[in-house]
């Protein structure tokens, strides 16, 4: 066989298989609702956790005026007491938080307003 045909045998094979893997919408992928979907368990906990309950323990410490160590006080948090206001004020701003700290990067503070939006889902 010459060189050229096996080129052009193997290029053809590869846009073949290539441009075989199409998906017609979105809905197509399984499982992309679940990726959608951000839970109090699956994102926010871990956000909290990392950032906020060094003050807002279970016993709250440095003034922080509630605990957020559990969906109940992190949900009431949100709905009543401005956590959403807060996160994301500009760094230095008063009552930014975490307070003393650096502003948490957008995405995160992205993650927590997704939450929000889709019903603070446990």
């Amino acid at each position: 066989m010459k060189k050229s045909t096996i080129l052009f045998s193997t290029l053809f094979l590869g846009i073949v298989l290539v441009s075989s893997c199409t998906n017609d919408s979105s809905a197509d992928l399984s499982g992309i609702d679940d990726l959608d979907e951000v839970t109090y368990t699956n994102t926010v906990k871990s956000i909290i956790d990392n950032n906020c309950i060094s003050c807002h323990a279970a016993t709250p410490i440095n003034g922080a005026p509630m605990s957020l160590t559990t969906y109940e006080n992190v949900k009431e948090a949100v709905q009543n007491r401005g956590l959403l206001d807060r996160i994301s004020r500009a760094q230095g701003e008063p009552g930014m938080m975490p307070n003393g700290g650096t502003r948490l990067p957008q995405a995160v503070i992205d993650q927590v307003f997704a939450w929000s939006a889709q019903g603070l889902n446990q």
